[in-house]
């Protein structure tokens, strides 16, 4: 999803200052109406405040948020059509799940019949109406979470803000509760923002995510865009796993880049970038699932010999740590298409093969 030509959440130039030290800087970001955007980053990288800026319950030192048209300058949190779910869920545990629902219903100006309807409807949107009489230590904690994210929608928002929403579950369940939220939200058509720090939540969730570090946004893309095509080495490095190399152009030739790469003691071909010129030095990246590792030496152009110096069996793949001539290490990922059916074991003699299209080139 590109960014939106009428965005619904425009966020122009915000900075957050807490004494001398400045927790976000002059982020500019535009949401689009029904989008799933992911805040997605490290501890202290700033994407908790952004989030508490747009809730209202900080303000910003500069900059301005608008949302669906109006600047949200000195509007109250109790007065924004913005609900935040927390972390923590901050259910009442005296509530039934029915109240809890209820209660976020407690303040709007309906009467007692449209607001069990509202609830009612909820409860049904998230799967939950059998629990409505049970307290919250009698469902799992994937059912808290629906509870909580039900409370937050009955007010109808038109901005729903997720702090790290499922970080309180185990894996299986957060990969569950992944599918339900996106459902939910295709549903209903609010506009959601999640802070996280999990990439594979973000990588799953999002039509588009924003990546932090230490309060700026270093990139703006599509799950696929700032995985497979990082513009600077903080993202490359941050999203998955890759290989990074020091390296040289040293020339452009038929749409690609050559490259000296002192770690595999010879050149590599790479796919062309813009913004580069021969003699410059960069860094030369390679997700590891993108490295082939085979027996004989495979036909691509960019094929080396090494050694396994160490592998792991995940099940569904393996990773392979191979050890060129120059000492260096390089990770690759082989898929476990056949059962025992393993590339190569301890000490084999292995090629590592990648496409030219494959490598990434940095230049910041």
């Amino acid at each position: 999803m590109a960014a939106p030509a009428e965005p619904f959440l425009r966020i122009e130039g915000v900075s957050k200052r807490f004494g001398s030290f400045q927790a976000v800087r002059d982020v500019t970001l535009d949401v689009a109406k029904g989008e799933i955007f992911s805040l997605l980053g490290g501890s202290g990288c700033g994407k908790t405040t952004l989030l508490r800026m747009l809730a209202g319950f900080e303000e910003p030192s500069a900059g301005r948020i608008f949302l669906d048209g109006r600047d949200m300058a000195g509007v109250p949190p109790w007065n924004r059509p913005v609900h935040m779910m927390f972390q923590s869920y901050a259910l009442f545990p005296h509530m039934t799940v029915e109240r809890n629902v209820a209660y976020g219903l407690k303040h709007e100006p309906m009467s007692r019949s449209a607001k069990a309807e509202r609830v009612r409807e909820m409860l049904e949107l998230v799967q939950l109406t059998p629990f409505a009489a049970r307290k919250p230590h009698q469902i799992s904690g994937g059912q808290r979470q629906r509870v909580a994210l039900a409370r937050a929608l009955a007010r109808q928002p038109k901005l729903l803000l997720l702090d790290e929403p499922l970080a309180a579950l185990d894996k299986k369940l957060r990969e569950h509760t992944q599918f339900e939220l996106m459902s939910i939200q295709q549903r209903t058509g609010v506009t959601f923002i999640v802070v996280t720090h999990d990439q594979e939540e973000a990588m799953t969730l999002s039509d588009r995510i924003a990546v932090m570090d230490k309060g700026e946004v270093r990139q703006v893309g599509t799950p696929n865009e700032v995985y497979e095509f990082p513009n600077n080495r903080f993202v490359a490095g941050f999203i998955g796993s890759i290989n990074t190399f020091e390296a040289t152009v040293i020339a452009r030739e038929g749409g690609a880049l050559r490259l000296a790469v002192p770690a595999f003691g010879a050149e590599v071909l790479a796919r062309d970038v813009p913004g580069v010129s021969p003699g410059q030095a960069v860094t030369m990246a390679l997700r590891p699932e993108k490295a082939g590792i085979s027996r004989t030496r495979p036909e691509t152009v960019n094929a080396f010999e090494g050694t396994v110096k160490d592998l792991a069996y995940f099940g569904k793949d393996s990773l392979y740590r191979i050890t060129l001539p120059s000492g260096t290490l390089v990770q690759a990922h082989a898929v476990n298409a056949r059962r025992g059916a393993e590339v190569a074991d301890w000490d084999d003699a292995v090629w590592l093969g990648f496409e030219p299209e494959s490598v990434l080139v940095l230049a910041e």
